[in-house]
Parts: C-alpha cells; sequence; structure tokens
C-alpha cells in the first residue's frame, strides 16, 4: 500500500488545501446570501429562488473535497512523516498547516445540519480551534524568541494565514454567543496581523520572496482584513465603523493588485493548485461586501455586493473546470529529465524578472518542490 501511496504523497502537501478554503468559503458565502435579510436587493431575491439542494450539493462537495484531502495528508503523515517535518520548518509550508482547520471552521459555518447553539456545534469548534492555538503558540513563539525564524526574516504573505485561522475562529465563536473567547481569539489576530502587514510593508531586510509560482498568494493581503470585518461583525452585531473600514481597506488592496496583471502573468503560463490562491480572498470579500450591503443599503453597495460575489462564484467554477481537466496532472511526479527542464525554465525566468521577485538586498528566494509548488 505504501509503495502504491508513494508518487501522491510525496507530491502532496498542504498547500492542497487552498482547494478546501475556497470550496468552502464558497459554501458560506451561498448560505449567506440565501438567508433571509431586511430590503433584500434583486440580487438576494433572485439567489433565494435557487433550490436549496444546490447549496446542499455544493455543501457536500466541500465535505467530500475537505475529508479527502484530510485523508491523504494524514497518510502523508503516517508514511512520510520526514516530508512534513520539512514542511514544518518552511517558511511558506508552514502556514498552510492553518488551511485544514480554517476549512473545517468554515465549513462548520456554513452546515446546514448543525446549529450554531448545538452542543455538536461547541464540541466541533474546540476540535477545530485547539490545533489552530497550538499553531499560534508555537509559530508566534519562534516570531520573538527564536533567532533564524525572526518575523523579518520569514515573513510573507501566506503568513497571513495564521491571522485569518484565529479570525474565522473568533467569528465561529460569536456566532454560538461566546463574545468573550471570540475578542479573545480576534485580538490575537489583528495584534499579529498589524505586526505582519507592517513587517511585509515595508519589506525590512532578510524578508524573502515568493517563487513566482505562487505569486496568486499576494490576494492572502485580501483575504485578511475581509476576515477580520466579517469577524468584528459577528462579534459587535452589526457592521459598524470598525468593520467598514476593514472592507474599505480589503477593497483597496483589491484594486492595488488587479491593477497589476503583470505581477501574476508568468504564474499563470501552467496550472498549479496555488492559483486555487485567488478564489478564497475574493470570496472573503465578496462575504464582506454582502454584509456591507446589508448595513449601507446603497446603490454603490449593491453594485459592490453584485460584483464581488458574481466575481468570486466565476472564478471558482473556472477553477474546478480548471483543476479537473488537470487532475491527472496534479499529483504526476515528473521524470528526471522533466525535472531538469523545469528547473531551468524556472531558472530563466527568475533571470528575467521584474523588481518585485528581489527582497531588498537583491537575494531571490528559490522554491522548495514537494513543500509549496
Amino acid at each position: 500500500m505504501k509503495q502504491t501511496l508513494t508518487p501522491t504523497l510525496t507530491k502532496f502537501h498542504a498547500g492542497y488545501f487552498r482547494i478546501s478554503l475556497s470550496l468552502c468559503s464558497q459554501a458560506l458565502l451561498w448560505k449567506t446570501l440565501g438567508e433571509p435579510a431586511d430590503g433584500n436587493h434583486l440580487f438576494r431575491r433572485l439567489f433565494r429562488l435557487m433550490p436549496s439542494t444546490a447549496f446542499k450539493i455544493l455543501w457536500s462537495l466541500a465535505l467530500l473535497t475537505l475529508v479527502a484531502l484530510s485523508v491523504v495528508y494524514l497518510l502523508r503523515c503516517l508514511f512520510h512523516f520526514d516530508k512534513v517535518k520539512s514542511e514544518f520548518l518552511h517558511h511558506i509550508g508552514v502556514n498552510y498547516l492553518f488551511a485544514p482547520w480554517i476549512s473545517w471552521l468554515l465549513l462548520l459555518q456554513s452546515s446546514p445540519f448543525i446549529g450554531s447553539g448545538t452542543d455538536c456545534y461547541t464540541a466541533l469548534w474546540w476540535i477545530f480551534m485547539v490545533p489552530v492555538m497550538v499553531l499560534d503558540v508555537k509559530i508566534y513563539g519562534q516570531w520573538f524568541t527564536k533567532g533564524k525564524r525572526f518575523l523579518s526574516t520569514v515573513a510573507n504573505p501566506s503568513s497571513q494565514l495564521s491571522v485569518i485561522g484565529n479570525l474565522v475562529g473568533a467569528q465561529a465563536a460569536a456566532l454560538m454567543g461566546w463574545r468573550e473567547s471570540a475578542i479573545c481569539m480576534f485580538s490575537l489576530g489583528m495584534t499579529h496581523y498589524l505586526v505582519i502587514f507592517v513587517t511585509l510593508y515595508q519589506r525590512i531586510s532578510g524578508c524573502q520572496c515568493l517563487p513566482v509560482m505562487l505569486r496568486p498568494v499576494f490576494f492572502l493581503f485580501i483575504a485578511a482584513p475581509s476576515m477580520a470585518s466579517l469577524a468584528w461583525d459577528s462579534i459587535s452585531g452589526s457592521f459598524d465603523s470598525s468593520s467598514k473600514m476593514l472592507f474599505y481597506l480589503s477593497t483597496f488592496l483589491f484594486m492595488s493588485l488587479v491593477s497589476r496583471p503583470n505581477l501574476f502573468k508568468k504564474s499563470m503560463r501552467k496550472f498549479d493548485v496555488a492559483w486555487w490562491a485567488y478564489s478564497f480572498p475574493l470570496t472573503a470579500l465578496a462575504l464582506a461586501s454582502v454584509e456591507y450591503a446589508q448595513e449601507v443599503k446603497g446603490g454603490v453597495a449593491h453594485v459592490l455586493m453584485v460584483f464581488f460575489s458574481t466575481l468570486s462564484v466565476l472564478v471558482s467554477f473556472l477553477l474546478m473546470v480548471s483543476t479537473a481537466l488537470h487532475s491527472s496532472a496534479m499529483f504526476a511526479i515528473p521524470s528526471a529529465q522533466q525535472q531538469a527542464t523545469d528547473n531551468n525554465n524556472n531558472n530563466n525566468n527568475n533571470n528575467n524578472d521584474d523588481e518585485e521577485e528581489e527582497d531588498i538586498n537583491g537575494r531571490r528566494s528559490e522554491p522548495a518542490d514537494g513543500i509549496i509548488s
């Protein structure tokens, strides 16, 4: 059995949980759009006309995908623990260890079968949040106590996944009525978000950049403030000024990224699981826009809701189609000749790339095969 699974387990890594992040957040978006609300816009009324079966199918697809990815990663832990250890020690790969638990929390919030006030919901929240808190203690502790793991030396856009884990947990806790727990998780997430954002914004010496193929991860800049606005909305009970400011920041960062298509051009030449990094942040922004439109009830607010929601659904659908078309190649192990060719192509891309690929000292970061690709 081990020999049969080795090619798949060798290729697999925590970055594949980008797929479950996208599908689970899509399920939450569909649930939110389908809920009754005061002064519904035509878009939401049309969405509610869809049969509930459509949402349940999407939620079931997200569940099956997440279960399948979790089982494969568990087998990787059993048979190739050395690779899991290498992933944990990698400055990008370690951040994606938050992704499965974030996916489970999103799936829990969107569940059509488990209410937020039930004992089952509470038990599952604890099961999914404990690993997030353990990773928090480990990673945040390394940032300010361990010489080679200072944040300034390991920070990259995927570092925001640790923040998102706390914010999603805070939102789920607020839905249970656990306001103090929600505030605790929110404060922990936002404190570290400010530190990470400033570190990345200043490009402090030693901060490593992402390989070209991982540039879609830059969209996580959108996800963190979007989830923060949703979490604070759940805690405060309304989409108040604080939530609005975070939504405005997300919108600004979205415009900043989409106005620079050349930044992502090289990463789009060949399909990669990293493409799924586009979907979750856009869905988080769409969720925030829904709550914003519900609070403001203005024409511009509803245009933003329709635009971001439509874009999110469209991007997720295109990614599902692309993944289905390239499914056979996602876990394939390339031959030695192909690996040499790909390495030469990557080196050529790096040599000809623009200044965003260099850090402040002119050094270039190298991808870690089998960890973050």
